[in-house]
This record gives structure tokens, sequence and C-alpha cells, in this order.
């Protein structure tokens, strides 16, 4: 694997709603070299303004099919941030899957600019490729675009809650629920915290309706 480096965001509803509030990451956004499909509002939204997507894409699926490509190619990651030991026990549940699945490396971090340093050096000396950080929504983005570059890996994705999701500390919606898009229910049902976030959907369904087709 090799190149420049590759900034990998997913996109959902909350997402671009908050970058309509927040210019630095409308930026980051629309500088990404890849932007996944992570929501069935993005998908609707895509069909209503006449353009087409292929499918939806939810970053866990992302990071297991590389996790599964990069077990046969020997390929190296690191897994930045998440709660304690879940960035671990994520590598461990991947290599039970994918044989041959390499993680180079594993921090906590901090996503100020102050712990920057000691982080990149802990990327950079793993020789990792492929870098997930998981430090919240905007948050892993913005470090991202800061720090990408110097970090010797190929290729950078924020991954929100994969870990949880790889490590089995958090449940996915069955299949039947994401299917219809309404993994972002389960979630809510999960985590009714989540409520406050979920108000940017509505916002997004009047946004878009306005719009000229």
């Amino acid at each position: 694997m090799e190149g420049r480096p590759r900034l990998v965001i997913s996109v959902n509803p909350e997402r671009i709603m908050q970058a309509g509030r927040d210019p630095d990451f409308a930026a980051i956004l629309r500088r990404a070299d890849l932007a996944l499909a992570d929501g069935a509002g993005v998908l609707w939204a895509a069909r209503r303004l006449g353009h087409r997507l292929p499918s939806r894409l939810a970053g866990v699926d992302f990071v297991t099919a590389l996790a599964a490509r990069g077990a046969h190619e020997g390929w190296r990651f690191f897994f930045l941030g998440g709660a304690p030991g879940v960035a671990e026990a994520a590598g461990r549940e991947l290599r039970d899957r994918y044989p041959g699945f390499r993680l180079a490396g594993t921090h906590a971090g901090a996503p100020d600019p102050a712990s920057d340093p000691v982080t990149l050096e802990a990327v950079r000396s793993s020789g990792a490729q492929l870098l997930f950080l998981a430090y919240g929504a905007a948050t892993e983005e913005a470090w991202l675009a800061r720090n990408l570059a110097r970090s010797g890996a190929i290729v950078g994705m924020g991954v929100g809650g994969a870990f949880d999701f790889i490590s089995g500390r958090a449940r996915r919606a069955p299949p039947w629920m994401r299917e219809r898009g309404l993994e972002w229910l389960h979630r809510l049902r999960q985590e009714p915290w989540r409520w406050r976030r979920m108000l940017a959907l509505p916002r997004f369904v009047l946004r878009v309706m306005r719009e000229p087709r």
C-alpha cells in the first residue's frame, strides 16, 4: 500500500447538519478523498435531488471489509481512541475472524493538539498503513485533517462506534432493521441520551425538501 495519505469519512444526516453549522468541519468533508453514505437518510436525499449512490455503507462494515482484505495483503492497522481496552478487544476479534490480520498498535491518546506529538510518535513507530480512530464525530475528522499527513499512514478514517460494535461492547441493529434504514432507532433504544442528536433528522428532511430538484 503506497501513495499519498487518503482521508475517508462517513457521512450521515447528523454530520451534514453539523457541517452546516461548522465551516471548519464542512471544509474537512469537502476535502475528503472518499465519503461513505452511512445512513438511509443520505441515500434518500441523494435520490430526491437527482443523484444516485451505489448503496449505504456503514463505517463499521467498511472497517471489517478492509480488515478482511488487509489480512490477505499484509496491511498493518492502528486503532486510536475508544474506551479503555475496547480497541484491543476489537483487534483480537478481527484476528479471530480474519487470520493474518495485523494490528500494529493501539493508543488511547487524546484529541487535543497538545497530545499530538506523543500520539503521532506511537502511530509512526508502529509502521501502520491504515489508521482508524474513535474520538467522536467531527473531533476525529479534525484530528485527521491536522495530523494524517504526519502520521505515516496511507489511509485515515474516523470510525465512531465501530470498535464498540466489533468488540461486542455494543450490539448492532439486527439485519432487518438495517435493511429498512432503522439502525438509528436501534441505537436510540440502546443509548437514550442520543435523543438530542436525533433532532437533526427532521431538520435534515426539511432542508432536503426545500432544495430545488
